[in-house]
């Protein structure tokens, strides 16, 4: 699987560390949900001023492409199925003591429950479902950068990490999409 990029430390301005041994490792899938109008799915989380792509850690030993499509599903309220596999993202956030390696999907929407099945975390952010073109997606994304803040079950650093790593995929699939 081709590594699209690596995020540390050093890329949202913090001392760059290396991992303690006992650090927390995730492994999960995210990506770009697509509608026939061209239109992708952006998850905002209003309490944070956090503005992301769907996704999550994979359960159990639930296979990538089986977790994107269910967290796109609670996310987004959408059925997809996946048209492209774009690659990994690895981050190493040790001021979290934390390791987060992304499977990234492009995923084409087939059917629209128009139900979220969001979680007490999400929902005490704010969580809401935008649908927007991927340019204005990663305008979103990008400008929040400097306006994000903590919340009781995430750190601001990272929530820095997760709109970086998102902008950054965003770049990668405009670029080469």
């Amino acid at each position: 699987m081709d590594i699209l990029f690596k995020l540390t430390d050093k890329d949202i301005g913090e001392k760059e560390n290396e991992l303690k041994s006992n650090h927390r490792l995730r492994i999960a899938s995210r990506g770009i949900v697509l509608r026939d109008d061209g239109k992708i799915a952006v998850f905002n989380k209003t309490n944070k001023n956090e503005y992301k792509l769907p996704g999550g850690g994979l359960e159990g030993d639930e296979l990538p492409e089986s977790a994107f499509k269910r967290e796109v599903l609670e996310e987004t309220g959408c059925e997809v199925e996946i048209i492209n596999k774009l690659g990994v993202v690895e981050e190493e956030n040790s001021l979290d003591n934390y390791k987060q390696i992304s499977h990234i999907f492009v995923g084409k929407v087939l059917k629209d429950y128009k139900k979220l099945n969001l979680t007490k975390k999400e929902k005490d952010e704010g969580a809401r479902l935008l649908w927007v073109l991927p340019e204005e997606a990663l305008k979103l994304i990008k400008d929040c950068k400097n306006k994000i803040i903590s919340s009781n079950y995430y750190t601001l650093n990272h929530t820095k990490f997760v709109v970086l790593r998102d902008s950054k995929i965003l770049e990668y699939y405009l670029d080469n999409m």
